[in-house]
């Protein structure tokens, strides 16, 4: 997917240009790369999830991706599929006793989010960019905060390589709108 910047003519500035052939270059190429690499280590998570508890090995959750456009993301799944132990809220809550522990390590790690390479393949994510956002929680943005969704949203947000990660996502706004206005080659 390709960042696009109205130049006011109908056309795309230079800098849209170069940040489209810059994602390609610095998003594309290295995802082909981590998954040939990761592909035992995928392979491995798989059968473990699979072993672990019943239910599907990759979740699909639906989230709001670039200039709001739902997109289904996929996930390692890392919690037993029982309902009624379900608690209250959208993010993941900690002691939650749906965790099966090989889903607790893969949280710890990050790694239930590998299955997301593939959304940066398929052009619904990007490597770096505002978090993908649950559609419920969405409804609810102000105006100001629906801005994130002006570039690509990312595997991993500008929050969250810069230490925050402990905050839920939705409470992120500002560090995501930085990202945005702040959003070139080098950030």
């Amino acid at each position: 997917r390709i960042y696009r910047e109205a130049n006011g003519n109908g056309g795309y500035t230079s800098l849209a240009v170069v940040m489209g052939i810059s994602t390609i270059v610095i998003g594309l190429l290295p995802t082909y790369a981590a998954i040939g690499t990761l592909a035992p280590l995928l392979l491995v998570i798989g059968v473990l999830v699979t072993f672990s508890s019943a239910g599907p090995m990759v979740l699909q959750q639906l989230r709001m991706g670039e200039n709001g456009r739902p997109f289904s993301m996929l996930k390692f799944r890392s919690m037993r599929q029982e309902v009624d132990a379900a608690p209250v809220g959208p993010h993941k809550q900690r002691d939650d006793p749906r965790v099966t522990p090989v889903g607790r390590v893969l949280r710890r790690f990050s790694l239930d989010e590998l299955p997301q390479l593939v959304n940066v393949l398929r052009g619904d994510m990007t490597l770096v960019g505002p978090r993908p956002e649950l559609p419920e929680l969405v409804e609810r943005y102000q105006p100001w905060q629906r801005k994130r969704f002006a570039v690509p949203q990312g595997m991993t947000g500008w929050w969250q390589v810069n230490g925050r990660s402990d905050k839920p996502m939705h409470l992120n706004s500002e560090d995501d709108l930085y990202y945005v206005y702040n959003y070139s080659f080098w950030l």
